[in-house]
């Protein structure tokens, strides 16, 4: 288990960006999947993005296809989440998590998860 704290999440017009941070404390990061998870208001938590241990690969949801960007920093431990071009819909409190991932389809949470990021996207 890699403990994670999210960070970066805050009030913004659609339309504009926010960067989530997601620091991991431990040596063992670097050998995990990571992904992006969300869960807006009143609905179940949902599949974002998820990059693999090197970087070298990532997917996406379809909602957030072409609009955010997945990376990740192994010797800072961290993994990021560039949001652009921000909708209503995006609003959500957004969570990283080490993942299971088969380099395909959506990746499954290992845990634990952290607290999480509150996204608000405003019109």
């Amino acid at each position: 288990q890699v403990p994670l704290v999210e960070s970066g999440g805050g009030l913004v017009q659609a339309g504009g960006s926010l960067r989530l941070s997601c620091a991991a404390s431990g040596g063992a990061f670097s050998r995990y999947a990571m992904g992006w998870f969300r869960q807006p208001p009143g609905k179940e938590r949902e599949f974002v993005a998820t990059i693999n241990y090197s970087g070298g690969a990532t997917y996406y949801a379809d909602s957030v296809k072409g609009r955010f960007t997945v990376s990740r920093d192994n010797a800072k431990n961290t993994v990021y989440l560039q949001m652009n071009s921000l909708k209503l819909a995006d609003t959500a409190v957004y969570y990283c998590v080490t993942v299971n991932w088969n380099g395909h389809s959506d990746p499954q949470p290992l845990g634990p998860w952290g607290q999480g990021t509150q996204v608000t996207v405003s019109s």
